[in-house]
């Protein structure tokens, strides 16, 4: 069955390309804008503008519209020096020459020395420099040009750009659609257009004049134009390991989830089957183990407020995941939109407000609470004003730097509208109508005066059950964390959203029974306050996610620079903040639904 559903998820992936993009043709000798992004570097991830990267200027300068993540994301659209005319090659063409000081040049050899990378775009296509594989077999495309080279401690700036467009005919005759952006830089000192000269050497503390030049050639290619995206999606190395590592965690992850199951489910048969056995051969019958808390366990907890809004953001962030899971994998959210992924996330979340606030009024109203606007504002309030909090904090960083990928304030303005228009008002919508609705059934009455807990094992305690239980979930989705940051700190792109649907599920799984084994151990150890716990005790898989997000900082990345490391882990603690609380809600849920569940099964006087 495993198979059947990985072929018919990876099928619907493969059928890819957006509908809602139409291909755009054009006429022999139309001029194109070729436009800029970014400037980034893996080894900073600060990036910046083209403007500052010590380019030619054109004539007119230009500023694109950006979507919302694009904003987010650091890009910022401007036009540059370099334009095409469709069909017509152009030789090599000095640009012009941009004037150094003796500090620019230091700064062009330090963004060399950082492999800072520039993102050109054609006709929404991204460019790309093609080298070999490691082990020479088939070609590799990397997204973007390096601004130059290190050669024996020395800095070499490239200057000269052949760009490559591929092109496939039109619908209508002398029509073509551009479905390949290529470009090979090289480094030539006195004339930028003469090769096999000498190499343009950056001097320190030394002003000079870089020339620069480009030419285009035109190739035919038989890639369709929905198909032009797969060069970029598929050519990444690690392709067959990511099959196999991906189907490996879901079978052993699977099969563990369903020992646990069967144990699980074995072992309340045959307590509940106990219990009610004796009490009907035997009055005199005394309760012991998690029966014996009857009168308890469904006592409403601590700091109820704190915990419906914890529970009401989990369900607002498993919802909005669940919602670009699925439409990435249809193809709606596709790479080849910029931004729209981390745009969509944001829209979905503040609009499924209505959700979480809906199940946060419900349980609080089951919990009895009184002050229904103040858990609202906070259900509302909680999530967003810790990323929000933390992001403005981390954008210090990047303004300090100069960075593109500081929010500007005009967007934190409509960011913040957005939310005080749209979220806040939602959020207590669906509190007020959750918390109207009648409260969650239970089987049992609460005591008046709350029996005493015994002393517990140290490893039943909330923080070590946190670091046990974390575990399962984490290995469903460990492997698939790799491509994630790869995608996120590496420049990469991650396309298989099919094999991310299944992890999800099978996360929620893992979460659901984790949970479940830990709150019936509690019970069974006479324990009744499982209410945090099994809120804490999913939640703990954040925190691998945090570790593995140490690890992969130590062993996979070569970020320089105290500004770099603070973002890197300012990012990566929110990430396994939400992570957690996400998790942490799937336990609560799975472990509520539970406790209601057993204690209606036995027979309570």
């Amino acid at each position: 069955m495993l198979p059947i559903l990985i072929l018919v998820f990876v099928g619907v992936a493969q059928a890819y390309y957006i509908p809602l993009i139409a291909p755009v043709e054009y006429k022999r000798g139309d001029s194109i804008e070729i436009k800029s992004t970014q400037v980034q570097s893996i080894h900073t991830e600060l990036p910046y503008s083209y403007r500052n990267a010590f380019y030619c200027v054109p004539e007119k300068e230009t500023n694109f519209a950006e979507n919302l993540g694009e904003v987010l994301h650091g890009n910022r659209i401007v036009n540059t020096a370099y334009k095409v005319d469709v069909m017509s090659e152009t030789a090599c063409t000095e640009t012009c020459k941009v004037d150094l000081t003796a500090e620019e040049v230091n700064k062009l050899i330090d963004m060399v020395e950082k492999e800072y990378e520039v993102q050109l775009i054609l006709d929404n296509l991204p460019v790309a420099r093609k080298f070999s594989s490691p082990d020479g077999k088939y070609a590799i495309l990397q997204r973007g040009h390096k601004m130059g080279s290190i050669y024996k401690d020395d800095a070499f700036v490239f200057n000269n750009f052949n760009f490559k467009v591929k092109y496939h005919p039109g619908s209508s005759p002398d029509t073509y659609r551009i479905v390949g952006f290529e470009v090979e830089s090289n480094s030539h000192s006195d004339n930028s257009c003469a090769a096999g000269g000498p190499l343009l050497k950056l001097q320190k503390d030394t002003a000079m004049s870089i020339p620069y030049s480009f030419s285009v050639t035109w190739e035919a290619s038989d890639v369709a134009w929905a198909s032009r995206w797969d060069i970029y999606l598929n050519s990444g190395s690690n392709a067959q390991i990511h099959w196999f590592s991906i189907i490996n965690s879901l079978i052993i992850v699977l099969f563990l989830s369903g020992l646990l199951a069967m144990i699980l489910v074995r072992a309340l048969r045959r307590d509940i089957a106990a219990y009610n056995h004796d009490e009907e051969m035997d009055d005199t019958y005394e309760e012991s183990g998690w029966k014996l808390l009857h009168g308890d366990v469904l006592r409403a907890p601590n700091f109820t407020t704190w915990l419906v809004a914890l529970i009401g953001s989990g369900v607002q962030l498993g919802a909005t995941f669940l919602a670009c899971i699925v439409l990435s994998m249809l193809g709606m959210l596709s790479p080849a939109s910029r931004g729209n992924l981390i745009g969509a996330g944001v829209s979905l979340f503040f609009f499924f407000g209505v959700i979480g606030g809906y199940y946060s009024g419900r349980l609080y109203r089951t919990f009895k609470g009184v002050n229904w606007k103040r858990a609202a504002f906070l259900t509302s309030t909680l999530y967003p004003g810790l990323i929000s909090t933390t992001c403005f904090v981390l954008n210090f960083f990047l303004w300090h730097a100069g960075s593109s990928g500081a929010v500007p304030f005009t967007v934190m303005i409509m960011l913040l509208s957005f939310w005080v228009c749209v979220s806040l008002p939602l959020v207590f919508v669906g509190f007020f109508f959750g918390y109207r609705k009648q409260p969650f059934e239970y089987s049992v009455r609460t005591n008046k005066i709350p029996r005493p807990i015994p002393s517990q094992l140290w490893y039943m305690r909330t923080f070590p059950s946190m670091l046990l239980a974390g575990i399962l979930p984490f290995g469903a989705v460990f492997i698939e964390l790799y491509f994630i940051f790869s995608a996120i700190w590496e420049n990469q792109v991650y396309t298989l959203f099919s094999f991310l649907f299944l992890v999800y599920v099978i996360l929620v799984i893992c979460c659901a029974e984790i949970a479940v084994v830990i709150v019936y151990f509690q019970l069974c150890a006479e324990n009744y306050r499982w209410w945090w716990k099994s809120f804490f005790v999913a939640a703990g898989s954040g925190l691998y996610v945090f570790f593995y997000g140490a690890f992969f900082y130590c062993d996979k990345l070569e970020i320089v620079g105290f500004t770099s490391t603070v973002l890197y882990f300012g990012y990566t603690a929110l990430m396994a903040i939400t992570f957690g609380m996400f998790t942490g809600t799937v336990g609560f849920f799975a472990s509520f639904t539970f406790v209601r569940y057993v204690y209606s099964a036995v027979k309570i006087d």
